[in-house]
């Protein structure tokens, strides 16, 4: 885990994520740590990134999201310089 994300606070929220059985226990622990707009921010980054990764284009991924070309750009980025997150958990998402 690199850029600021190291501690003990993290790596407690690391230990309830991977604890994560279910959809309906995911759903659940981030209604509980989240607000809904902060989730829905959430999914809408990792939509942009699945769009993204399928070589959609800004203005298509605007109309299908909503979300702004800042935000796109700002996924964009980490797709293309971060930690390789998205590509990792998309392609076991795919399996």
């Amino acid at each position: 885990m690199e850029n600021g994300i190291k501690g003990a606070n993290v790596d407690f929220l690391v230990e309830c994520i991977l604890a994560i059985e279910t959809k309906e226990e995911c759903r659940a622990f981030l209604e509980d740590l989240c607000t809904i707009p902060e989730i829905k921010a959430m999914a809408q980054r990792a939509e942009v990134a699945k769009l993204l990764s399928e070589k959609k284009v800004y203005n298509e991924i605007v109309e299908e999201t909503g979300a702004s070309t800042a935000t796109i750009s700002r996924v964009n980025r980490s797709l293309a310089y971060g930690s390789g997150g998205y590509s990792e958990i998309f392609a076991k998402v795919k399996k």
